[in-house]
């Protein structure tokens, strides 16, 4: 076993959050103690882990870790979601995983490419912003799709992935959020969920999709300054013991079933679905473009995913982009 394979080895070990001695981890590794220690020490420093070291007792993880399964996550899709992915790569640390995702893309239409990961170095949201990204807490998630679609019939796809992701929590047992356009999910007006597609291909098709999605679990209070907005987690929001690898099936589950009725519907299914969600319908907003502000009452959606505002000089579309929505007021 190579030291990084030890190293996990200890990390699987020590993530039921109890004390295990260096004797039985040496023991269990088949390393020396002084080994063991060197890996506890090398997880605290590679991946900001605090774990405690007690004579007579061991070493513990402060807080349990419920570390990504390939199994139990393959055990949430359906037969035909198994048949229509192609690869699904779980690791532990990556710059980020819509980077490896666009490194790996499906070379066959309706084919489904995964990645997963425990932290990202340089994960990234919409317009450029940081996605603070701690180990083993919240969800780092890169679904990539071949589609025979120009590349302009890809716009609607963030509003897709915002239904599936919302859908989802609500099946796990989550209730209060909501869907704000074009792709953010929100707990009490804060930012719970993000998504960040990036399109390739040919202009009059065929083009690919990666699909990034992160979710907010739990963030540490250290991390939390580190956030430029709003934001929430699960185990505020009230729903502690969502599973990751639950969670995590059922997002790829959903997504694939979803990027395949979007290759033949487009957007038209998938808008009665986001209207549950969408609690800024129909609020008067503010429309941040650049330097410019827009004010009007948002009337919802078109079938090809761009935003309807009533403004004084009458109803206008937009586009997602570099666009932001703000309700007026309290929400």
């Amino acid at each position: 076993m190579s030291g990084q394979g030890v190293r996990e080895a200890v990390l699987l070990k020590l993530s039921d959050g109890r004390f295990h001695s260096g004797q039985d981890l040496a023991l269990a590794l088949g390393i020396t103690r002084t080994a063991v220690w060197k890996h506890v020490k090398g997880l605290e420093k590679g991946l900001g882990l605090t774990i405690s070291a007690i004579r007579g007792r061991g070493y513990r993880l402060t807080a349990p870790l419920e570390l990504f399964d390939d199994n139990r996550i393959r055990a949430e899709l359906s037969g035909a979601s198994k048949a229509s992915l192609d690869a699904l790569s779980v690791v532990q640390v990556v710059d980020s995983t819509n980077s490896c995702a666009s490194a790996d893309l499906p070379l066959q239409s309706q084919r489904a490419k995964v990645w997963l990961a425990e932290m990202q170095t340089a994960g990234r949201g919409r317009r450029g912003r940081k996605w603070v990204s701690s180990f083993g807490e919240n969800l780092y998630l890169s679904l990539a799709w071949r589609f025979d679609l120009a590349m302009n019939d890809l716009a609607g796809l963030s509003l897709v992935a915002g239904v599936v992701v919302a859908e989802s929590l609500q099946r796990l047992g989550l209730e209060g959020h909501t869907l704000k356009w074009p792709n953010d999910i929100l707990f009490d007006g804060r930012k719970l969920c993000g998504i960040l597609i990036e399109a390739s291909g040919e202009a009059g098709g065929p083009a690919t999709a990666v699909i990034g999605i992160g979710v907010n679990f739990r963030i540490p209070a250290d991390q939390g300054e580190l956030i430029d907005q709003p934001w929430m987690d699960l185990q505020q929001a009230g729903a502690p013991s969502v599973s990751r690898n639950r969670m995590a099936g059922m997002l790829i589950d959903g997504l694939i079933n979803a990027c395949q009725t979007y290759a033949t519907q487009r957007l038209s299914p998938f808008l009665n679905r986001w209207n549950r969600f969408d609690q800024m319908r129909d609020r008067e907003v503010l429309l941040l473009r650049g330097g410019q502000v827009n004010t009007g009452i948002y009337r919802g959606i078109t079938t090809s995913g761009a935003l309807l505002l009533d403004e004084i000089s009458g109803r206008r579309e937009y586009h997602a982009g570099e666009v932001s929505l703000r309700v007026r007021g309290p929400v």
